[in-house]
């Protein structure tokens, strides 16, 4: 069946589990853009999880903390006066609202609380509400903010809409917006996986490695190709999405801490894109695949799924995901061992180095058992 077909039956699906919020994809793309205060137009509990993470990435996350008077009779002036606050409280160089459901339903108008406000410093306003299907929606009208106020320019944001166009269609066709309910699976037993992935090692069977890893969660997911790349005793072929050449700002700065952690640790890689390049990076890795002929297994941590299946035909394939309802995608694909890294995304907020991962632990640690045994 082809992926057009595919994608037009996947418009049609009515996801019935809870699927990420375009509010939030906005807050995390202003945060990647260098905004430093993010004022959330609507109640005070709206995106309270998200709100306190971008907290740990340096970033002032605000709210107007509309109530059911201001449901009713608007929070113009709340904004207004909030805006004029963060100016004074921490005067930042670039300021950013974002709306709410609460306010775009009510029909607040950003812009004129901004005129009004009548700050010195530019302020990003991004008109977005939580009832997009896809979140990738909210990145698109942050994108569309910033190129108008002239903080990228229109090939930075073709180049991003393209990217988020991909990992769209990656989802709907192979990740957890492609079926009508995905149940949590915390995956395989980590250190059943990393026996497994010993054993192949060890038998001198021939290896990919390949991080493709999303914005900041590369942090962790590194460790693991970190890992794998020690068991192996760098005899693998390892490949990692850490061009430091292209995306928003922070983007660029995390794939060249992450770039620089893997070198200091005596890993080499060869590059297949950047973090933001994690959709279409697949795409490189198939041709790696085809030049370099064939392999035995493959080790994929970040964003297994878009990886092309066909290129992976006859390997044994590990995936190491972060996503509790990608599990079973993933195993529809064909992938022979899948984990998950739980609470990863927590763990990779304000960090400027790899953390380590439970995986890539289990496997140094079954790695240095093995050892002893072998030399007691």
């Amino acid at each position: 069946m082809s992926s057009e077909v595919k994608k037009g039956e996947f418009q049609n699906i009515q996801i019935l589990h809870p699927r990420p919020s375009s509010i939030v994809a906005a807050l995390y793309t202003l945060r990647d853009l260098g905004a430093e205060v993010v004022i959330l137009h609507g109640p005070s509990g709206c995106c309270f999880k998200h709100a306190r993470l971008l907290e740990e990435d340096g970033v002032r996350v605000l709210t107007t903390a509309l109530d059911e008077v201001g449901f009713v009779f608007g929070g113009q002036e709340s904004l207004v006066r909030l805006l004029k606050k963060a100016k004074e409280l921490f005067d930042p160089k670039l300021i950013a609202i974002t709306g709410t459901c609460s306010s775009m339903i009510i029909g607040e108008d950003l812009h004129q609380a901004v005129l009004e406000a009548d700050l010195d410093v530019p302020v990003l306003e991004v008109e977005v509400h939580a009832g997009y299907r896809d979140n990738t929606r909210g990145v698109i009208i942050t994108l569309e903010a910033a190129l108008d106020l002239g903080i990228i320019d229109r090939d930075e944001f073709d180049r991003q809409k393209a990217l988020l166009d991909k990992a769209t269609e990656v989802e709907r066709l192979y990740g957890a917006a492609s079926s009508e309910y995905l149940a949590p699976d915390r995956g395989d037993l980590k250190f059943q996986v990393a026996s497994r992935l010993l054993e192949l090692i060890a038998e001198g069977k021939r290896g990919l490695n390949i991080l493709n890893a999303k914005k900041e969660t590369a942090y962790m997911f590194a460790d693991i190709a970190a890992a794998v790349y020690e068991v192996a005793n760098g005899k693998i072929d390892t490949l990692a999405n850490l061009d430091q050449e292209v995306g928003l700002p922070k983007v660029r700065r995390d794939a060249g801490n992450i770039a620089r952690d893997l070198s200091d640790r005596g890993v080499k890689f060869d590059l297949i894109g950047g973090l933001d390049e994690y959709p279409v990076a697949g795409e490189t890795v198939a041709g790696y695949i085809k030049e370099h002929g064939s392999y035995d297994f493959a080790v994929i941590s970040g964003v297994p799924h878009a990886v092309p299946a066909q290129c992976l035909q006859g390997l044994e394939i590990f995936s190491i995901t972060n996503g509790p309802r990608q599990v079973k995608p993933l195993r529809d694909m064909g992938h022979d061992h899948v984990i998950v890294e739980l609470d990863l995304h927590p763990k990779t907020m304000g960090v400027t180095s790899i953390v380590e991962s439970e995986f890539g632990a289990t496997l140094r640690a079954l790695n240095k058992s093995d050892a002893k045994k072998l030399g007691s």
